[in-house]
């Protein structure tokens, strides 16, 4: 474990498990890279690098009170990338974090990644609008949840968390999460939420040529596949979709073992392309 330091002097907290090809992980909206941590286990284990960091004012990173736009997370994890010469890397998101792989992408370029694996992702577009009639997320009642954040964070989240799990899910995978979210402060969940939400992502997509694996689950409430995942291989020249039927959003722990496998399948099958 190790902290980065970026450019505006934010630590950021990151994990560094194994040797090898580096394999980095970004996390969702208000949680941390620990629920990252069996698919980084997994992952380690096959013989490659991964690695995962919390984002600002999340998990054990500094909280600067700024910076919680597309563009400077987006710095984040070039910082991250640099700071551990991280090149071939293979990208894996949850949810808001692929919005910042593809951020990092269309800022920075793709020098340094290879291929991306976006699990539940919130992109295109969340925001229901005129252009975008499908959108999850209403902008009103989205604001009324703001505002509910700002003073009822932990009981929002004591209800939310519970109710975000399928009815098998073990209380202890619960407990971790609430945990986990209860470490980002209201004020962070609502700025992010904001970028989250209201960042459109569809012009800059059709700019991503790196070779792109969606992994979505059909029973996601949060980002519902037909609103976002599966329409990611229609806006990507280079993307593809695998559903997992029953999986919600927070699958990325109850099915890390799939995930790591489809990921590491994907590393595989893309060296092959390359070689050929």
């Amino acid at each position: 474990m190790t902290y980065i330091t970026t450019r505006d002097g934010t630590r950021l907290f990151c994990r560094r498990w194994g040797d090898g090809a580096p394999v980095v992980f970004t996390h969702g909206w208000a949680t941390s890279s620990e629920l990252w941590q069996s698919a980084m286990t997994l992952v380690a284990e096959a013989g490659f690098q991964a690695i995962a960091f919390d984002r600002r004012s999340h998990g054990r990173s500094d909280d600067p009170g700024r910076g919680y736009d597309y563009d400077t997370l987006a710095d984040d994890l070039g910082d991250v990338l640099a700071a551990l010469a991280v090149t071939d890397a293979t990208m894996i998101g949850h949810s808001m974090g692929n919005g910042e792989i593809a951020r990092y992408i269309t800022r920075h370029g793709a020098g340094r990644v290879a291929r991306i694996v976006m699990a539940a992702p919130s992109l295109p577009f969340m925001l229901n609008c005129a252009d975008n009639p499908d959108g999850p997320s209403d902008l009103a009642r989205t604001e009324e949840w703001r505002r509910l954040w700002a003073t009822n964070w932990v009981d929002w989240l004591g209800q939310a968390v519970p109710a975000a799990y399928g009815p098998d899910t073990s209380p202890a995978r619960v407990d971790q999460t609430l945990r986990v979210m209860l470490q980002t402060p209201p004020r962070v969940a609502v700025e992010v939420n904001t970028s989250v939400v209201e960042t459109d992502f569809r012009p800059e997509l059709r700019q991503i040529a790196t070779p792109t694996l969606v992994l979505h689950g059909d029973a996601d409430q949060s980002c519902p596949l037909d609103a976002t995942g599966r329409k990611l291989p229609d806006l990507m020249p280079y993307c593809r979709l695998k559903v997992y039927p029953g999986a919600d959003h927070t699958f990325v722990g109850a099915h890390a073992r799939q995930i790591a496998e489809d990921a590491l399948a994907f590393i595989a099958e893309t060296i092959r392309a390359a070689a050929a």
